[in-house]
């Protein structure tokens, strides 16, 4: 997708997309190749919306809602292989969508930013609080607390990770390379388990996205805005951290942005994922939704897919 791609309203698409599915209620479909019964929907999605799919957009919807929720980029991967077949699926990186998934269309729908997440009963969690925003990485640095983060190879999370220690090496002009110095294999678990490790005591402090903390009512360190990924006025400077993926992508630091696109379309996908890109629930489970959003990339397709 380019930026010179069309992007029509909410109500155009839909209007399309309604116009395009009259007569095709029931259209079965599938998380891992097993069909489904008409009125279910199957979404894919990636695991910082969990827990508001779960209570946020299951109660709001009438059809029946399967939710699988893991790393964005192994579930591009996994669908992009065909291991996984949802009839909606959902990434914490719109750059996911420009390979190995290259939908036609996918709506924008929510932001977020990245925070420092602690457990304010530990003696680690209270030195980060301590050290703040101007001084959150030191307490790292020093091996002051246990911290966990999710694996770049698998989620989005992960690598925007690595992309602000990147930043904030610059941004302190620490003199030690933060990116090269705080990461540690045993840091890492899934994302949608990443900050219910404080309830374990298995970590003091987690680099989170801002929802996680909000959600779960986590105390956290706000960011700058010119590294937590979060600030529209910042993009140039997020684009010059990088992670080259197993597959060989290459990802640039870059606004945080969700995309979410339709597989296989009946009235029931369709009125759900309305619900889902449009929903106030979003805000509520702590994502930022922009006043242009949701936002529409691409070309909405004219006919259904069988």
């Amino acid at each position: 997708m380019t930026d010179a791609d069309p992007r029509p309203d909410r109500r155009s698409v839909l209007s399309g997309l309604a116009a395009a599915l009259g007569g095709v209620a029931g259209c079965a479909g599938r998380l891992g190749g097993s069909g489904a019964a008409p009125g279910s929907v199957s979404l894919l999605a990636a695991g910082s919306l969990n827990n508001a799919l779960e209570n946020g957009l299951r109660p709001s919807v009438d059809a029946t809602l399967r939710v699988e929720a893991r790393g964005s980029a192994e579930l591009a991967r996994l669908v992009d292989e065909g291991a996984k077949d949802p009839d909606v699926v959902s990434v914490a990186d719109v750059a996911l969508f420009d390979g190995p998934l290259r939908p036609d269309w996918f709506a924008e729908f929510a932001t977020n930013s990245i925070v420092v997440a602690y457990n304010a009963e530990t003696e680690g969690g209270q030195r980060l609080a301590e050290a703040g925003p101007e001084s959150w990485y030191r307490p790292l640095l020093s091996g002051e607390l246990a911290l966990g983060r999710t694996d770049p190879d698998l989620d989005p999370l992960g690598y925007r990770t690595l992309f602000v220690l990147d930043l904030a090496t610059d941004h302190y002009d620490t003199g030690t390379d933060l990116r090269a110095a705080i990461p540690e294999r045993e840091q890492i678990y899934p994302e949608t388990q990443l900050v219910s490790q404080f309830e374990t005591g298995s970590i003091d402090a987690a680099i989170a996205y801002r929802n996680m903390a909000v959600e779960r009512g986590y105390d956290y360190v706000d960011l700058p805005p010119e590294i937590d990924l979060g600030h529209p006025a910042h993009t140039e400077n997020y684009a010059r951290a990088s992670y080259e993926l197993p597959s060989g992508k290459v990802v640039e630091g870059g606004l945080i942005s969700y995309g979410s696109t339709i597989r296989h379309r009946s009235p029931a996908v369709l009125d759900v994922f309305d619900a889902h890109t449009t929903g106030g629930y979003l805000q509520e489970y702590g994502f930022g939704v922009p006043d242009d959003y949701p936002r529409y990339t691409g070309d909405v397709p004219e006919t259904v897919a069988s």
